[in-house]
């Protein structure tokens, strides 16, 4: 009896797929790159400190605003990614190990990602060093700050001056019971109402307003102290209080257009680092290419 094919012949075997016995990733490239584009980064922020620093001025009305410089912080930090990416990918992809036996995709994908991962490493080495630095200057200003402190309050506790507590409201209380042209201020040896004067119009600039009584108190206040009638004290009040509120409105504003400053530049960060990345993997690609090419 002649048997079936099936019993004749040999039991088929399959290879297993031998395994890559070295990684897909060249960390040496990857490290080189990310150290040119940490130092690219680096150097560029200096330079762009001294232009930050050109373009500013203390003398009011000179020097750029706020918008200006948040907008030129913008493209400065736009300008070093690109910059610094550009290079650090190009030199993980001209750097790497030369793959044999891929797949043109295959390289091409790992080329993208050694740029991509080149610029992590960079992003993450001049995060740290920047923090680093911050923690340093903060912890270099508390002690200086608890020095300066401490040394205050040695000489108030040994000269026990009589000066009145640093407040943007000080020069207007003094105004407010400067006495009046060719008049004696009343003797009088009650205690100075300037401190409860203070907390009156910081209860006042906490709530928005100045309750009627509170005007009208001051208004007494002023009369007694100053020798005024009691209508030109209220006049006097109520420039006071413009003054403060002129005051507030325009810190509101300061503070409002550095708030505005703050979030255009930390939304242009995040574009830049965007931008980094994509520009990095674009370079290692690029350079990955031209390697393979003259080899």
């Amino acid at each position: 009896m002649v048997g079936t094919y099936s019993e004749y012949s040999e039991p088929r075997v399959v290879a297993p797929v031998a395994a890559a016995t070295t990684s897909a990733v060249s960390w040496g490239a990857v490290f080189a790159g990310a150290a040119v584009a940490a130092a690219v980064t680096l150097a560029l922020m200096v330079l762009g400190a001294g232009f930050g620093l050109s373009i500013v001025s203390p003398w009011p009305g000179s020097g750029a605003g706020v918008t200006t410089f948040a907008i030129t912080t913008a493209i400065g930090l736009i300008v070093i990614q690109w910059v610094s990416s550009a290079l650090g990918g190009y030199i993980a992809g001209r750097l790497r190990t030369r793959w044999t036996g891929l797949h043109t995709d295959e390289v091409a994908f790992r080329d993208t990602a050694h740029g991509f991962l080149a610029w992590c490493v960079a992003t993450l080495f001049v995060a740290l060093l920047l923090g680093v630095v911050a923690y340093g200057t903060a912890s270099t200003g508390v002690q200086a700050t608890a020095t300066v402190a401490s040394g205050a309050a040695r000489g108030a506790t040994e000269a026990a001056p009589a000066a009145m507590p640093a407040d943007p409201t000080g020069y207007a209380i003094d105004l407010l019971f400067r006495p009046a042209p060719n008049t004696q201020a009343p003797a009088s040896g009650t205690a100075d109402p300037r401190q409860e004067v203070t907390r009156i119009l910081a209860h006042a600039a906490a709530t928005g307003s100045l309750p009627a009584a509170d005007k009208s108190y001051l208004a007494q206040l002023v009369a007694q102290r100053t020798g005024l009638s009691q209508a030109d004290a209220e006049k006097r009040v109520d420039e006071m209080t413009a003054q403060v509120d002129a005051a507030a409105a325009k810190a509101r504003e300061a503070a409002d257009a550095a708030r505005k400053a703050g979030l255009t530049t930390a939304f242009t960060a995040f574009l830049s680092l965007l931008i980094g990345a994509f520009i990095a993997a674009v370079s290692a690609s690029l350079g990955g290419h031209l390697r393979d090419d003259r080899i």
